[in-house]
């Protein structure tokens, strides 16, 4: 099928993918992005998206494009063991709004997707190995598809997600299961659901869930429970997932949640495992080698607990085009390969352990607030997490990645 030269290329056309792209784009790069589905991937149907994922965004141009989603302005918990419901502001003293907004997943893709030209995203596009080869004193990497094409890259970026062709070949851990899986889905009101734009969430034994107004007619939720190491899956049958979160992990939720879950637009909903990646492997694993590393989840998968997957990968686009932007218009828009691998080193410092603590800090997140219904587990998360150390972990996560100035 042929071999091709290229400067950049990415794997994956997800947020991390699609966004490193833009970012690139904006110091004059053009990298081809390698997407192994057929079309853009929208799993999961919104996410939530801090204050951090904004300033990324920002960087990238687009933000414009998704201003018409609304801050959530308070966190209203609910502890499905006693009824006790605390209310947790997203407002500084000074007024200043430091809470999420939560976009279609789909929307936000489609905002980073029409920034890049129609040709640079390559769809159906399966790999089946990488390699390298050494030409006159530095590394090429060579990118073999299943169609029989190869691809040579002057610099290889793995934004392939959890299961991640590229963090494997840099001899990365596989994740592993948390001991937690989620299902979520997207409610729809044709004529207006009447809820204010403030997050609830009910927390219980084993169980978190959670509703978030998108729009003004439509809901977003999510139920994350305790499950076996290996769980049947029900990805392909929805009907069957809705009807197990209605009789099964969601039945002793208030039926404002229920009510939710009936009105799902059933393609819309998916439930899969809850993985991460152990923090000191990111801290001392292999994140860069020669010429080829890796962003998003390929990099840091970590559990939803703190909504910062997406968020995070945005911010390492961002991070990454700087350090790849700046190089290339220092040295009038050429890449010289033998400073590739420090280049590269670079930003992985840069990241390396502030995505350590997301990791650490959003399983944290997930086990106090499944914590068990003993007086101690009640107590550490009703008291000690959502009083003090939750809105410390929101304000950690509202980190300025900077912009994309070169």
């Amino acid at each position: 099928m042929g071999t091709t030269m290229e400067d950049v290329v990415i794997v994956g056309g997800g947020i991390a993918g699609l966004a490193t792209a833009v970012a690139l784009k904006r110091a004059g790069i053009e990298a081809l992005v390698l997407e192994r589905s057929e079309e853009l991937r929208a799993t999961g149907a919104a996410l939530t998206l801090f204050p951090n994922a904004w300033f990324a965004l920002d960087a990238l141009g687009v933000s414009h494009k998704l201003a018409s989603y609304a801050h959530s302005r308070k966190l209203y918990i609910t502890n499905l063991d006693t009824g006790e419901v605390q209310e947790v502001p997203f407002i500084k003293p000074n007024g200043d709004e430091v809470g999420p907004r939560s976009v279609h997943r789909k929307a936000l893709l489609e905002a980073l997707a029409d920034e890049l030209p129609v040709h640079s995203i390559r769809f159906s596009s399966k790999i089946s190995a990488i390699d390298t080869q050494q030409h006159e004193g530095s590394s090429i990497a060579i990118v073999h598809m299943e169609n029989g094409t190869v691809i040579k890259a002057k610099i290889l970026i793995g934004c392939d997600g959890v299961h991640s062709v590229v963090s494997r070949w840099l001899g990365l851990r596989d994740p592993v299961l948390s001991g937690r899986s989620a299902v979520r889905g997207l409610a729809v009101y044709p004529q207006g659901h009447g809820l204010d734009h403030n997050v609830r969430q009910y927390v219980g034994t084993g169980k978190r869930a959670g509703i978030v107004p998108l729009t003004d007619k439509e809901i977003y939720w999510f139920i994350s429970y305790t499950s076996p190491v290996k769980e049947t899956s029900l990805e392909d049958f929805p009907e069957d997932i809705q009807k197990e979160v209605l009789e099964n992990y969601g039945k002793d939720i208030p039926t404002i949640f229920s009510d939710v879950v009936k009105q799902s637009d059933l393609s819309t909903l998916t439930r899969a495992p809850l993985k991460y990646r152990y923090p000191l492997n990111v801290l001392f694993g292999t994140l860069s080698k020669q010429n080829i590393t890796v962003a998003g989840d390929a990099m840091h998968p970590m559990t939803p607990d703190l909504a910062q997957g997406g968020c995070s990968s945005l911010e390492d686009a961002v991070i990454l085009g700087r350090h790849i932007g700046r190089y290339i218009v220092q040295n009038g828009q050429v890449l010289v390969r033998k400073e590739i691998s420090e280049l590269l080193g670079k930003y992985v410092e840069e990241r390396r352990w502030r995505v350590a603590l997301l990791i650490t800090g959003s399983y944290i997140s997930g086990w106090v607030q499944q914590a068990g219904s003993g007086w101690g587990g009640k107590f550490l998360r009703d008291v000690i997490f959502y009083k003090f150390l939750y809105l410390k972990m929101v304000r950690y996560v509202n980190y300025d990645c900077g912009k994309l100035e070169f």
